[in-house]
């Protein structure tokens, strides 16, 4: 470079700095001024030899995130320092303790969090990629301005890909959209959300994104002017009541609209409400609310309203912290028009989220949505036993845009996820409440705990004390609080099924004049070709060792091959003594099985990505092949997932010998008084079987039942069915395999 192009640079820099300082959100002092100075010229030292690939400075980059930083989040001084500082450590010798000694230990925290996620190797691996998502979530722990600053790196990156080959671009679209978008959302950053997908689109859809741009700019005379007419009737109603207002012709975002055309199977031309119209008043705290109604009275005078689609979140703000009135009118030339209608304060913690909204707190005691949602997320987050492609998906299910909000039995507003269920209802209530839930009520009816809930339904929760969660019961939540709840105490009850299966196993061996001690342990073990003693302890005690089994070990024990055995014992690897004496039950992943009811179905493993067992997989129904098996992140899933979500199959391996199934009897006999009784008692004393139906019938001293009950396996069935055969009274007792 030359001299001339050097100083122009520099001046470029020096210009981009004052800027800074202009646009941001928070009046800052003397000394927040010498903070940001300090940073920016730490920063434009560590970066002084390194160059985008765009060609310009480097240093370019931290001060546009710094910007968006400090104008469109509106975070304060020590964000704007840490995001003009967010990559020296990684760039250059600086470490994150001079950075601590330089300024100050907030500075340098949210540097080091920055730096963590940066030294985040990016992978194509789905489970990888995951676990980078993890990492970077489990920040929010420490401080939720990480996140913001990331996001705004994220956003500066996406503004300046032109520059990248085109499967890079793709690749940091694709994960912009799948999680940073959501996040952006969730926190309340809506304009930064709006700006992450219409650039995620630019890059996974061009051709799509460059035809929604061209048509936008084609018709937008014509939208400005339809906008132009709605507001010159509206503006004149609202100047002759004297409210102090604005008025912004609001068009949809790209994605959006893209959305719209997907959703609706529509051209551009069919998207109707293209547009919004966002009436933003001034007003003082007390009179909002009355003022925002005020001016919905005003609209509705001139334009028929949608009464399905009025949206009041004033009156039950979002859990991101968002509040305003969305009213559907019947607009000129019959056209649905949305108009927003907000105040300066909702305008501004919906433009800027995080900030704006602990700027209005004003020493508020009253949790708000927001942190609400953090906490909930933090309670998630402690969870570590979950795999890292659970995390991520059980996040996502956090990152609902849509939400409902229902009433406790005392008039109490919850909000939820679009899609909760009445045991998701009870688990966001309390965990102790979730997990002794024996029933629910919507709205004084009875409902099953799978019962999907609506806006403005309240809910009645019965509990008891001997009710515990089943296996099933992660099949009737959404929410991730109550799926991780429920899995915290199906792992104590398989561990409490091991303790009593330990002393049977004692009991049984015993009998067969064999001492069970560690050695016994370790050859019953490497016998029953399994991993850990808390293995062998499970299985016992759920029926999957029956006592056969353990007759014909006690028999090759006594036999005079036992030296071979113990031989064969000593070598093989898996006799490991430190993995046998472990304290956790391990899966051992050896049946496939298919969407939410777990069905055994024919299938194939693909050729192109080769799933094994264990994998993160799903199905996919081919035309002529039956359902074939692909790993979650197969070259082909992206394809596949989108164009053709309609064959996706839900898929995933499980241990067999925990899995339950359902097997109906068919009970005979004569009846007599008490039979009833008797027989339930039988069948509910064993903890392994659970009733899930029972008809009994008599008629002139015949007695016939049938019922069915879920079961681990054969096994426990058979004692079942022997115990009953002994009821007195009972004649018969069949297995039928037809429901």
């Amino acid at each position: 470079m030359t001299e001339i192009e050097i100083e122009k640079e520099n001046k470029a820099i020096a210009q981009e700095y004052k800027e800074l300082l202009r646009i941001s959100y928070q009046k800052l002092s003397t000394e927040d001024k010498k903070l940001i100075r300090k940073a920016f010229d730490v920063a434009v030292d560590a970066h002084q030899e390194q160059r985008r690939k765009s060609g310009e400075a480097y240093i370019f980059h931290p001060i546009a995130v710094a910007k968006i930083v400090a104008s469109q989040i509106g975070l304060g001084p020590t964000s704007i320092a840490a995001a003009l500082l967010h990559d020296v450590v990684e760039d250059s010798e600086i470490t994150v303790e001079d950075i601590e000694k330089m300024f100050n230990p907030k500075v340098a925290q949210l540097v080091d969090g920055l730096t963590k996620i940066s030294k985040i190797q990016k992978d194509l691996n789905s489970s990888t990629q995951a676990e980078n998502f993890r990492k970077m979530i489990l920040t929010l722990n420490d401080d939720v301005r990480v996140i913001l600053i990331k996001l705004a790196d994220r956003l500066h990156n996406m503004q300046t890909m032109e520059s990248m080959v085109d499967y890079k671009q793709t690749k940091i679209a694709s994960e912009t959209l799948y999680i940073y978008a959501p996040l952006a959302h969730r926190l309340g950053l809506y304009n930064i959300k709006t700006q992450l997908e219409d650039l995620g689109l630019k890059y996974t859809e061009p051709v799509i994104y460059n035809n929604i741009v061209d048509k936008i700019k084609e018709t937008k005379e014509e939208q400005d002017q339809y906008i132009k007419n709605i507001s010159d009737v509206i503006k004149k109603s609202l100047d002759d009541e004297g409210i102090d207002y604005v008025i912004k012709g609001r068009p949809k975002s790209i994605y959006s609209i893209r959305r719209k055309m997907k959703a609706q199977n529509v051209s551009y031309d069919e998207v109707y409400d293209k547009f919004a119209l966002r009436i933003v008043y001034k007003s003082n705290t007390h009179d909002e609310k009355f003022l925002a109604w005020k001016i919905y009275s005003i609209v509705t005078d001139h334009y028929r309203p949608s009464p399905s689609r009025l949206r009041d979140w004033i009156s039950s703000p979002k859990s991101t912290g968002y509040e305003a009135l969305h009213i559907t009118v019947m607009g000129p030339l019959g056209r649905w028009v949305e108009v927003q209608v907000r105040s300066e304060r909702m305008d501004e913690i919906a433009e800027k989220g995080y900030a704006a909204h602990y700027k209005y707190k004003q020493g508020a005691t009253e949790e708000s949505g927001l942190d609400i949602w953090l906490n909930q997320l933090k309670e998630a987050l402690e969870n570590q036993e979950k795999n890292a492609v659970d995390f991520v998906e059980d996040f996502k299910m956090n990152l609902y845009s849509k939400e409902i909000f229902v009433f406790t039995p005392t008039g109490e507003i919850k909000s939820l996820p679009k899609g909760a269920t009445t045991l998701d209802f009870a688990f966001s209530i309390h965990s102790a409440i979730g997990v002794h839930t024996r029933g629910t009520k919507v709205n004084g009816k009875l409902v099953p705990l799978n019962h999907e809930l609506k806006s403005g339904d309240q809910i009645e929760v019965i509990t008891s004390v001997n009710q515990k969660p089943t296996p099933h019961w992660l099949n009737y939540v959404t929410t991730s609080r109550a799926r991780t709840k429920i899995k915290n105490v199906l792992n104590e009850n398989t561990k409490k099924i091991a303790e009593e299966g330990k002393e049977l196993l004692t009991r049984k061996l015993r009998h067969l004049k064999v001492t069970l001690n560690e050695k016994t342990i370790n050859e019953l073990v490497v016998f029953f070709k399994l991993k850990t003693s808390l293995d062998l302890f499970y299985k016992v005690g759920n029926g999957t060792i029956e006592n056969q089994k353990l007759k014909d070990f006690a028999a090759l024990k006594s036999n005079s091959f036992i030296n071979f055995f113990k031989n064969k014992i000593k070598r093989s690897p898996s006799a490991n003594t430190e993995q046998i004496s472990k304290d956790e039950i391990i899966s051992t992943y050896d049946l496939l099985v298919f969407g939410p009811e777990q069905d055994k179905l024919e299938y194939k493993l693909s050729a192109c990505c080769n799933p094994i067992i264990g994998d993160d997989v799903y199905g996919f129904l081919t035309i002529n092949e039956g359902i074939k098996v692909h790993k979650k992140d197969c070259p082909n899933s992206l394809s596949m997932q989108s164009n053709y979500a309609y064959r996706v199959i839900k898929a995933k391996w499980i241990d067999s010998s925990q899995q339950e199934f359902k097997a109906v009897l068919i009970i005979t006999g004569m009846d007599f008084l008490g039979l009833t009784n008797e027989l339930t008692k039988v069948i509910s004393s064993n903890m392994n079987i659970n009733i899930q139906s029972i008809t009994l019938t008599t008629e002139a001293g015949l007695f016939n039942g049938k019922v069915a009950v879920i079961v681990k396996n054969n096994s426990i069935l058979e004692k079942m069915m022997a115990k009953i055969r002994k009821i007195d009274g009972i004649d018969k007792v069949t297995r039928v395999y037809k429901n």
